[in-house]
């Protein structure tokens, strides 16, 4: 794989249990810069991912979105980069796997690469049905109103700098995900899945793992489709 510089962003609220996991399981030498943006935990998440070697900056603000937005006015402030990749810090995705989501970006074939959680590569339980129901949802909707086929929103995910810049990320919630490849299809930019594993995340997911965050999450991912459609 070429060298470049790749930085690598993880949004964390109250991950102390999986956030030095992630972090040790990201392969050594590929990325210039880890940032763990530490979501007003109030655990010891940050302090874990210090330790770690992870870069940590603080976001007082929830939403999984405004996370990302501070990580990568981080990333802004510090010389930017050539490709951004977003992981979760619940160690559900295999960060060993990154070379995976960077190697189309790497060869120049496209320029926004989401990790694809298929069914053959999923854990079982790692997903709940609401979730893989929404997924599906989402994909059918923007392959019905953007022609384009996606087959997952899984946050694993890889993008060039320049194609976020043009992107112009805005939503600092539930809609992060499917803003970003919805815009990505609207300006015609070099979109791709690939397959990656999955298992069960380590403590209870905020989204997925309450009635609450459920319904709300689907309802703003669904609005932001049509939003820009």
């Amino acid at each position: 794989m070429l060298k470049k510089n790749i930085k690598v962003v993880i949004p964390a609220f109250n991950e102390e249990q999986s956030i030095g996991l992630v972090l040790g399981a990201i392969p050594a030498g590929l990325v210039t810069e880890v940032i763990v943006v530490n979501n007003n935990s109030t655990d010891d998440t940050a302090a874990v991912a210090a330790r770690a070697g992870a870069v940590v900056i603080t976001e007082t603000q929830r939403g999984y979105g405004k996370a990302c937005l501070t990580g990568l006015e981080y990333i802004r402030q510090n010389g930017c980069c050539d490709i951004v990749v977003f992981i979760d810090g619940d160690y559900s995705d295999h960060p060993d796997e990154m070379y995976k989501v960077l190697a189309p970006i790497v060869n120049n074939t496209a320029d926004m690469v989401i990790g694809c959680r298929t069914k053959d590569k999923r854990d079982a339980g790692s997903m709940t049905p609401q979730q893989v129901f929404g997924n599906w949802l989402a994909v059918f909707l923007i392959r019905l109103l953007f022609r384009h086929r996606f087959t997952d929103l899984g946050p694993f995910r890889a993008i060039t700098w320049e194609a976020l810049e043009k992107i112009n990320m805005q939503d600092t919630n539930y809609g992060w995900t499917v803003e970003m490849q919805v815009k990505a299809v609207k300006l015609k930019l070099r979109c791709t899945d690939v397959p990656v594993s999955y298992r069960r995340r380590i403590g209870v997911s905020k989204i997925s793992g309450t009635i609450k965050g459920t319904i709300l999450a689907g309802y703003k991912i669904i609005k932001t489709i049509f939003k820009y459609a």
